[in-house]
């Protein structure tokens, strides 16, 4: 047996999103990307530990987010026909004010449902079945009822069988991997080997998920100025080194 938990503040991930904005005041033009998925990402995984299965949209806007965040992270912006550079954030903030319109009107159509409901409906609804069960020949039908008629609705409900049987599933799994770990992994290896090259990084576990995440903490290291690259020899290869603390007098 399955049980839904309905968390009483977000009905979705967007909002989720403007729990985020709202709280801490940020300006939804201008969202800073870094800090939202930080906190976004910590949400989900504080479902896990819980035990609640983690809706596909949440995981769906999850990687849009850390999407965008590599983007940001690559020195090279992205131009348009036009030549302007596009910000990878324009998408998302579309949606999200679309999401906001739309959830600003939410509690004037609770109270025009619950209005609609309080009304007293016209008409007798026990009296009228009533009458339709009265007025109606049962055994007449029966009558027009045959082997042909009788094989089509098996044909049907068995169609509708198949199509619930053969129903897509879909899993999502969880990979055993973290930026943040993966960034504590690369220091930790510099620290003692003073260099690495980038393949022997992703040759100890050659796997595609793998080497994503090894390269976005590589972003993300080269963004907070702890690591320096270097381009090596060979096809798609470079060093990383630590960077050194510079003193300060």
């Amino acid at each position: 047996m399955k049980f839904e938990v309905k968390l009483p503040l977000f009905e979705g991930p967007f909002d989720l999103l403007l729990f985020f904005i709202e709280r801490d005041e940020l300006d939804i033009y201008d969202i800073p990307i870094f800090q939202i998925t930080e906190n976004f990402l910590e949400y989900v995984h504080q479902l896990e530990k819980l035990n609640i299965e983690v809706a596909s949209e949440f995981i769906l806007v999850a990687a849009t987010l850390m999407r965008i965040k590599a983007k940001m992270l690559l020195p090279r912006p992205v131009i348009d026909e036009e030549g302007n550079e596009l910000d990878p954030r324009e998408e998302l903030i579309r949606h999200l004010l679309e999401y906001k319109r739309y959830k600003s009107v939410i509690a004037e159509l609770v109270q025009l449902e619950t209005d609609r409901l309080d009304r007293e409906r016209r008409g007798n609804i026990a009296k009228e079945i009533k009458h339709l069960a009265e007025t109606t020949n049962v055994e007449a039908e029966l009558q027009n009822l045959d082997l042909f008629k009788l094989l089509k609705v098996y044909q049907k409900v068995m169609s509708r069988y198949e199509l619930e049987k053969n129903k897509v599933v879909h899993q999502v799994v969880q990979y055993p991997y973290t930026i943040s770990n993966q960034k504590s992994y690369i220091l930790d290896s510099l620290q003692s080997t003073g260099r690495m090259a980038f393949t022997d990084l992703i040759q100890e576990k050659p796997e595609k998920i793998y080497v994503i995440f090894n390269f976005l903490a590589i972003l993300e290291l080269l963004q907070l100025q702890l690591i320096r690259l270097h381009l090596g020899e060979g096809y798609n290869n470079f060093w990383i080194e630590r960077q050194e603390e510079v003193a300060v007098d």
